[in-house]
């Protein structure tokens, strides 16, 4: 086979790939996406679980978020659960919460994991109510996360996720994490479509309590200190319960960016590291994608040996244009065109990064 054929198959097949991953992309604005959607609109009763380790100067702004949703103050609680912090997290949030009947926090002194599935663990095991919300202290949820996410339950899933993006500044590692929260967020909504979810943020995550109880909680999932989200929807889809996405706009979860590459690098190996766990059927998924994308994206080096090394560049970059340029708003981004050339080139060489850097790293729940 010539050269020249095997670059125009590989083509064929990288597009056939893009197509399927694309084409499982849903951003209805009533975000009720699922056919089968057959339950009651009324309000679930949702308790809310936030980890918190010396987030003493975020408590402010979150908790302004967490009271002025567009939902029933009888129909969701707040518990934020203080993992021993160093600085007066505990203290300011009892002060911010005083005169909030449905807001409570706790510290987890007697933690039955490590890090912070052992805070989540803990959290939920106060739960009042049957649905559970997940969320960061240094996030702002918007107003309408709660309707939103009742929906989703309401349409029988047992696991859902929604759109967490970072807010958008000006400097070259903002930019960076950016693209890549970016592009990893369209990949987790096609891989949750297509049967075999592998990842969601912490920040925007939920599930039914009954289904958190059903796969044993966070039993099964202390493969490592980090990935309590992760590998908890592992464990979903190994026990075959429907996981589910919600996009809709006043939905999303935003919060800042690491202000460092030093502190990007770290927080990134040890989201990383829990990729190592996933299932075989992620793995391979994952694989196949970034392989393809590697490859395309470095396959001008070659073009000393055929001019037609440069097609599967031109592909991928085409593909990549459009996909920015056509799913972008809708994920709450805006990226400029000469952006995304070289923040895409960025975005896979980091991939390379993380994975030796997580092989390498040692994990801490800071």
């Amino acid at each position: 086979m010539t050269i020249e054929v095997t670059i125009f198959i590989s083509v064929i097949v990288y597009t056939i790939i893009y197509y399927t991953i694309i084409s499982k992309l849903n951003f209805d604005s009533s975000n009720l996406v699922l056919p089968d959607c057959i339950g009651p609109n009324d309000p679930v009763k949702i308790s809310i679980i936030v980890a918190a380790k010396n987030e003493a100067d975020n408590l402010a702004k979150l908790i302004s978020a967490l009271k002025n949703f567009n939902y029933s103050k009888n129909d969701y609680e707040t518990i934020i659960v203080d993992d021993n912090s160093n600085d007066d997290t505990f203290q300011i949030a009892e002060e911010l919460i005083s005169s909030l009947n449905n807001f409570s926090v706790v510290c987890a002194k007697n933690k039955k994991y490590e890090g912070k599935r052992g805070v989540l663990d803990y959290g939920i095991s106060l739960a009042k109510h049957p649905f559970i919300l997940i969320t960061d202290a240094d996030c702002t949820p918007e107003k309408e996360w709660l309707l939103i996410a009742s929906e989703k339950f309401n349409c029988e899933c047992d696991f859902i996720f929604g759109n967490a993006p970072f807010i958008q500044k000006g400097n070259i590692v903002n930019k960076v994490v950016c693209y890549e929260n970016f592009k990893n967020s369209l990949l987790a909504i096609s891989a949750a479509n297509l049967g075999f979810a592998y990842t969601a943020s912490a920040r925007n995550f939920g599930f039914k309590k009954s289904a958190f109880e059903k796969i044993s909680g966070y039993k099964n999932t202390t493969d490592t200190i980090s990935g309590d989200d992760d590998l908890l929807l592992r464990e979903a889809v190994k026990n075959k319960l429907k996981v589910c996405t919600f996009m809709a706009q006043d939905s999303f979860v935003y919060s800042e960016t690491k202000d460092t590459f030093k502190d990007y690098l770290s927080q990134r190996a040890r989201h990383t590291q829990s990729s190592f766990h996933y299932l075989f059927k992620q793995k391979m998924f994952l694989a196949l994608w970034h392989l393809f994308n590697i490859a395309f994206i470095l396959s001008t080096l070659l073009m000393f040996i055929n001019l037609f090394f440069i097609l599967p560049f031109v592909f991928k970059l085409t593909f990549d244009l459009i996909t920015v340029l056509t799913y972008q708003k809708k994920l709450g981004y805006k990226f400029k065109i000469a952006e995304v050339i070289y923040l895409q080139f960025l975005y896979e060489m980091f991939i390379i990064i993380h994975f030796f850097n997580a092989k390498s790293g040692k994990i801490e729940w800071i």
